[in-house]
């Protein structure tokens, strides 16, 4: 069974999605099976990490800040696909460092991660987005 989990973020960061995705098996079986979650879009991703502390997801997006600056940090000179601003390029970079999909295997019904993780909708852009995750759960 297919579905969608939409969000809508407000700029970068990480949006937690872990109960959207339990509702969204709890809607399907209380069965064994694989979920599969695929983010829809080109400049966000998605993670497993840890959702107990939130300087963890502070620390994530401050290091891929430094990993990936803004087009027009003299250092990103060379990036020449700027048609939706200086964020535009540099989104497409972390997508292409991060997951964009996740497969989780799920056990009567109940996603098998571990005691402190969650799943996560990682914003890149500036600007507020509306952000689809693909979801599908397949039986065992």
């Amino acid at each position: 069974m297919i579905g969608l989990i939409r969000l809508h973020t407000q700029g970068p960061g990480s949006y937690e999605i872990t109960a959207d995705a339990a509702r969204f098996i709890g809607q399907r079986a209380a069965a064994d099976g694989l979920l599969t979650l695929m983010i829809r879009h080109t400049s966000a991703s998605l993670l497993i990490q840890e959702n107990a502390d939130p300087d963890v997801q502070r620390d994530l997006n401050a290091w891929l800040q430094r990993l990936v600056p803004p087009a027009d940090d003299p250092e990103m000179s060379w990036i020449t696909h700027r048609d939706e601003g200086p964020d535009d390029m540099p989104a497409h970079l972390k997508a292409a460092v991060l997951p964009v999909s996740l497969q989780i295997p799920v056990e009567a019904g109940r996603m098998i991660l571990g005691r402190w993780q969650g799943i996560f909708v990682i914003e890149h852009r500036v600007a507020a987005h509306r952000r689809e995750v693909a979801a599908l759960f397949q039986p065992a």
